[in-house]
């Protein structure tokens, strides 16, 4: 005979990032909702994040005069993502497509505010569909007074030492604020709104501090219950259903029933060494690379693959170039690769890509290219002038902590033949690509990899460069350079779903009961970043697209196994 439930609830949520998004369109449907986060912070990864979501045809781009369509966005996909199998079907793209401005509608109507990045492009902008001035948009600064003692809850995201309240469409222009007209005033506004929001007394919260911070104050106002320190299990499983999960809360194991289903939204196993060992068809493929947060460990994901869940992508993460400070922390590198003066290279001191890519296609094509030659860790390679000119992640123009050169975190020497015998290059190999590279920068092309060509390089390019704001010879020395690993800020691979967000078996029918969002699952973007935030856009919609289906499920369907 069963135990009796220790608790109750029409829809449970296990994880605190998108996932509020299920549980406040599960409320807004009349359901009880629970809420199930391992950690004592709230937010995971997303509120670690810039924050941003990437929705095509959202409601914003209209006011804008960003012309888009669901016809566009589902061409996008096409020519992107192309034929990846079930994880981004037709069905589980034309859902994202037309359910995620619903979402988007649905925050708005809670009275979460969202302005459009312009400007930040997509990230294949050239393809079919793609749009430069981009999709993505993010919250506006949030009052963390609002959240009363939950404030020491919310997990910090990266940004949370900045001095000043920037959107992370701002950032690229707010760090070279001398280098044109357009960043000259995207400074200026900064700093006013930074003033008024202190004048005010306000303590702002931004980026995906600020999204969380929106989700769980409305989540906490219209009661719903956030568990902190509850973590999974195990399911509960009964004839075939998804009828409820077994979790740990202050030492004590509780049976909670989910009468309507439950909802996975806990990540994925960025930090679970073993298991990128295992799935990762990368290698190496390691866990100490990884910025996703510290509970991204797996157990949620391996719960649901217990109970008969089908998996795909696991060989996949959202890559993002990364170095690693001699502290240990890590710094993830967006802009540096992108700006005139730096090239990636490997140890053959040749260059291999668009170093202004995308970092999900960098990424990749490190590793593709380290079964060639060796590529793990690529070398940053960059002078004296970019090092004036450009800041380092959080180190200032012209500012290098001592600590970093004597620690060889960053390699120093007056030539490039001293510089690849310090960093294991070879010599011959990377004079031989400067000077190639150096010709055709002082000339504004690449005709190797066309960087600065497309939308998404000039995003972090610098826009007092002419004639390609992306390109400048190295030719300033002393000469830089920097250990860059295949970083990530979380797995991408998980279990498969349809278009209901219902997790799916081997032979494709639905476990029923049981729901999955975020890289808990295999994700609708397939092996590609479609632009900024469109991890936390499949998130968060497929979140809400769960709760929609579950409230449409009738009363008891969980327990309707029994």
């Amino acid at each position: 005979m069963e135990a009796a439930w220790d608790a109750e609830t029409d829809f449970a949520v296990v994880g605190s990032g998108g996932g509020l998004v299920g549980a406040l369109a599960a409320r807004a449907r009349g359901l009880d909702v629970l809420v199930l986060e391992k950690r004592a912070l709230v937010g995971g990864s997303t509120a670690m994040s810039g924050g941003v979501v990437w929705m095509p045809d959202n409601p914003l781009l209209a006011r804008a005069g960003v012309p888009d369509s669901l016809e566009a966005g589902m061409a996008y996909f096409e020519a992107v993502v192309g034929n990846v199998g079930p994880a981004s079907s037709p069905e589980r793209r034309h859902a994202f497509l037309t359910q995620g401005p619903a979402m988007i509608r649905f925050l708005q109507d809670l009275g979460i505010r969202f302005v459009h990045c312009d400007g930040y492009s997509d990230y294949y902008a050239e393809a079919k569909g793609g749009r430069a001035r981009g999709r993505a948009i993010e919250t506006l600064p949030f009052d963390a007074r609002a959240l009363g003692d939950w404030r020491s809850r919310l997990q910090p995201g990266f940004l949370a030492r900045s001095p000043v309240a920037i959107h992370t469409g701002e950032l690229a222009a707010f760090s070279l604020p001398y280098r044109s007209a357009h960043n000259l005033r995207t400074a200026a506004r900064v700093v006013l709104r930074t003033a008024w929001l202190r004048l005010r007394g306000r303590r702002p919260l931004m980026n995906g501090a600020a999204l969380i911070g929106n989700l769980l104050a409305r989540a906490l106002a219209q009661g719903i219950p956030v568990w902190t320190g509850t973590a999974l299990r195990d399911l509960v499983e009964e004839q075939g259903w998804i009828t409820g999960v077994v979790a740990e809360r202050e030492g004590r194991r509780l049976r909670i029933r989910a009468r309507r289903g439950v909802l996975l939204a806990a990540g994925g196993f960025a930090h679970d060494a073993e298991m990128r060992r295992r799935c990762g068809g990368q290698q190496p493929n390691a866990s100490e690379w990884t910025s996703a947060n510290e509970g991204d460990t797996g157990e949620v994901l391996r719960a649901a693959m217990a109970h008969g869940a089908a998996t795909d992508l696991l060989d996949e993460a959202w890559w993002v170039q990364t170095s690693i400070l001699p502290s240990g922390s890590k710094l993830m590198h967006i802009s540096e690769r992108t700006r005139p003066g730096a090239i990636l290279v490997d140890a053959s001191g040749r260059r291999y890509v668009n170093e202004a890519a995308s970092y999900m296609e960098v990424g990749k094509a490190m590793y593709a290219r380290d079964a060639q030659a060796r590529a793990v860790p690529s070398w940053l390679v960059f002078d004296a002038r970019f090092r004036r000119r450009y800041p380092w992640v959080v180190a200032p123009p012209a500012h290098t902590p001592r600590e970093w050169i004597e620690r060889g975190y960053m390699r120093r020497a007056a030539s490039l033949r001293e510089l690849a015998e310090q960093c294991g290059i070879d010599a011959a190999g990377l004079e031989a690509t400067v000077e190639r590279f150096n010709r055709f920068a002082r000339e504004g092309r690449d005709p190797d990899f066309q960087r600065g060509e497309g939308a998404c390089d000039r995003v972090y390019g610098d826009p007092g460069q002419r004639p390609n704001p992306c390109l400048g010879p190295l030719d300033a020395p002393p000469y830089h350079a920097v250990a860059i690993y295949p970083g990530d800020v979380g797995t991408c691979g998980g279990v498969l779903c349809d278009e209901h967000s219902r997790v799916q078996r081997e032979d494709g029918s639905a476990i029923e009961g049981l729901y999955a969002t975020g890289n808990t699952t295999a994700t609708v973007m397939g092996r590609s970043y479609l632009g900024p935030g469109a991890s936390i856009a499949a998130s968060m919609t497929f979140a809400y697209i769960a709760a929609q289906h579950a409230a449409a499920a009738g009363p008891g369907a969980a327990a309707g196994a029994r």
